[in-house]
């Protein structure tokens, strides 16, 4: 009881109901996400949970409330469409084992509510790593408003095979300890638990497509799981009830496979031949480059060699993120976060626009894309008439700086105020 009663109170602490009066957010700068322009100044006229309003001036109302936010820069809330909100720094294998699925969902509570003061208004969670369908009731007390969050996008477990990706292949077998995902090693089956997450209520469906990666020869090794024939059944499975299904695919044939399915996106996306590439941007299948996770485990490695290794990844990654550009393969941006601290993943717009992206282009990927790829596009990822009410701002000009993204100073979630100055 104490427990709830703390996690309460922390929601009242950071949320303020929306006003029955209309409110007025200005700022120094307004950024239209679609042109690329920044409007001076820049107001967002909000009314309940919507805009009613966006521009260089907006209407106020008799009785508004006139929200001045300095010199910042208004923007649509941020946007992760790879988070794992029931892991937390440490051996991911080892989480499954000693924590319990409620000490878990308690762990997922307050990671939503970091992401969301982060300034990540909408998220997708790309499996719950062994705490099944938990993510639905996170979703849906987020929804009801009983804790903070951000609105979300659920799959329950990841879907693998059998002595694949997140099974515990490094424990004694006769242990029977429990995967971080889901069996399925047939059409029959992929179906199957499919159907019953579905019922459980996710959002979509996470597969497990390639693992475990190696470098051999100055290139990405990595075995695949499924056919194209098996994630194609998958992916008409989902479509039957108007869902899709993202798959993590590090590289070739896996991806290749994943493309011709016509999966809803590649997270990680290490390597993609040209034919990937190709089908990718016909088919508007989005690559989530992921390089954040990439970049802590490279800097908490348990050994000078491991450490060693993934910044081979690193290099080898961004190397084939410069083609995927140039290849017009479209991209979101995702995080992965959860491995590595809630509420830091703003690092991945720092290093997507170090590794060859303009601040305006991760802007569009994160906003614009990531709106399409959750499922949400004309409601959130614009300050414009009618969207959400879901809005950050920052610091400065994120067109000129785009480490402000990291120094969110307002956030406001449908109508809701949860961080101001």
């Amino acid at each position: 009881m104490k427990l709830l009663a703390a996690l309460a109170l922390t929601a009242c602490l950071y949320a303020q109901p929306p006003n029955q009066r209309p409110i007025v957010l200005h700022a120094a700068r307004l950024l239209d996400v679609q042109s690329g322009h920044l409007l001076t100044p820049g107001e967002v006229l909000v009314e309940g949970e919507r805009i009613a309003g966006a521009g260089q001036s907006v209407n106020h109302p008799p009785g508004a409330e006139t929200i001045d936010l300095g010199d910042a820069t208004l923007l649509p809330g941020l946007i992760d469409a790879h988070v794992h909100l029931f892991l937390h720094p440490g051996a991911e294998d080892l989480q499954t084992v000693d924590e319990s699925v409620p000490q878990r969902t308690i762990t997922a509570v307050l990671a939503a509510r970091d992401d969301l003061l982060a300034g990540f208004t909408a998220e997708r969670d790309m499996g719950t790593e062994g705490a099944g369908s938990a993510d639905t009731a996170v979703r849906n007390a987020i929804d009801g408003g009983a804790i903070p969050g951000p609105r979300l996008r659920v799959s329950g477990n990841a879907i693998s095979i059998l002595g694949g990706h997140e099974d515990a292949i490094h424990f004694n077998p006769a242990q029977h300890v429990l995967p971080n995902a889901t069996y399925a090693n047939s059409v029959d089956q992929i179906i199957q638990v499919m159907r019953e997450q579905y019922k459980e209520g996710a959002d979509f469906t996470k597969i497990y497509e390639t693992g475990k990666d190696s470098i051999r020869g100055g290139k990405l090794s990595t075995p695949y799981q499924y056919t194209e024939a098996q994630l194609s059944a998958a992916v008409h499975e989902a479509a039957r009830l108007s869902k899709e299904v993202a798959v993590h695919a590090t590289g070739e044939p896996g991806t290749l496979y994943a493309a011709q399915a016509g999966v809803a996106s590649i997270d990680h996306a290490e390597q993609l031949s040209d034919q990937t590439m190709r089908l990718m941007r016909e088919k508007r299948i989005f690559a989530v480059p992921t390089f954040t996770i990439l970049e802590y485990f490279a800097a908490h490695a348990t050994s000078p060699a491991e450490s060693e290794r993934l910044r081979k990844m690193i290099a080898l990654h961004v190397q084939e993120f410069h083609k995927q550009l140039a290849a017009g393969v479209p991209v979101a941006l995702g995080t992965d976060v959860g491995p590595f601290p809630h509420g830091t993943q703003a690092r991945e717009f720092v290093l997507m626009v170090q590794y060859g992206m303009k601040p305006l282009a991760v802007l569009q990927a994160d906003l614009l894309n990531g709106a399409k790829l959750l499922g949400w596009s004309g409601q959130i990822g614009e300050l414009k008439t009618g969207y959400f009410a879901d809005i950050v701002a920052v610091p400065g000009n994120p067109l000129q700086d785009i480490s402000v993204l990291q120094k969110v100073s307002f956030v406001m979630k449908n109508g809701t105020i949860y961080k101001r100055p």
